[in-house]
């Protein structure tokens, strides 16, 4: 008997590829989300579609207007940083305690993911390069965090990871295609793999901080330029 392969669930494949173009712009804040237009853009009917900006409602990407159908959530320096100082303030509790539970293994795969992440590569194109960079980035970090052994914290820091996703592809912009920035940011990670690895869990905790509130200033200027706040 030949096996039949399970079909592919529409609506996480409209919602992977809507959140994409949320985040990289293709939709400007407040835009209003006509469903004519959803439904030609990714060859979907009316269910997936909805599921999907369902979905994306729920992570505050989207917002449902009654019986007006859907806009793209509005962006603001006060979400900005409210999103970001509650990701540093998390990241760095998560941190203590990775450090507090990390094993060699945990040391061994943070140094590995710094590697890869300061690795020189032969980038085909700009977009190439975000998602690499963005990709690898994502990693180091989640590396990082990994050693804290809570899958509730970890849930949590991904929920703060997803609602930064638009204001950190600004920063992203600014930062991957200039060498100097990304030489700020490989030193900024040597020196936090430092302490992490002489497991000084405040010190680390404080870099860690620091760290994550760096694109903040670079974030507010590109709002500010576009006309967004």
């Amino acid at each position: 008997m030949t096996s039949v392969s399970p079909r592919p669930n529409l609506a996480i494949g409209a919602y992977q590829q809507l959140k994409r173009d949320i985040i990289r712009g293709v939709y400007a804040p407040g835009e209003k989300l006509q469903m004519s237009r959803l439904k030609l853009r990714y060859g979907l009917g009316v269910g997936p579609m909805r599921e999907a900006l369902s979905q994306l409602v729920s992570e505050r990407l989207v917002t449902a207007i009654s019986q007006r159908g859907y806009r793209v959530a509005g962006m603001s320096t006060q979400e900005l940083e409210d999103i970001y100082d509650a990701r540093a303030h998390l990241e760095g509790l998560v941190l203590e305690l990775a450090i507090a539970r990390g094993d060699d293994n945990w040391e061994a795969e943070i140094l590995a993911k710094a590697h890869t992440l300061a690795k020189v590569m032969e980038i085909n194109s700009a977009d190439e390069m975000l998602d690499i960079w963005d990709a690898r980035h994502k990693a180091f970090h989640s590396a990082v965090t990994a050693g804290c052994r809570s899958p509730h914290l970890l849930q949590a820091r991904e929920a703060l990871f997803d609602q930064a996703e638009r204001y950190r592809h600004l920063w992203l912009c600014q930062t991957v295609f200039s060498e100097e920035a990304l030489e700020t940011k490989r030193r900024e990670h040597a020196s936090l793999i430092d302490v992490i690895l002489a497991r000084d869990a405040s010190r680390a905790r404080e870099m860690m901080h620091e760290h994550l509130m760096t694109p903040v200033p670079v974030i507010k200027q590109v709002l500010k330029d576009r006309g967004l706040v």
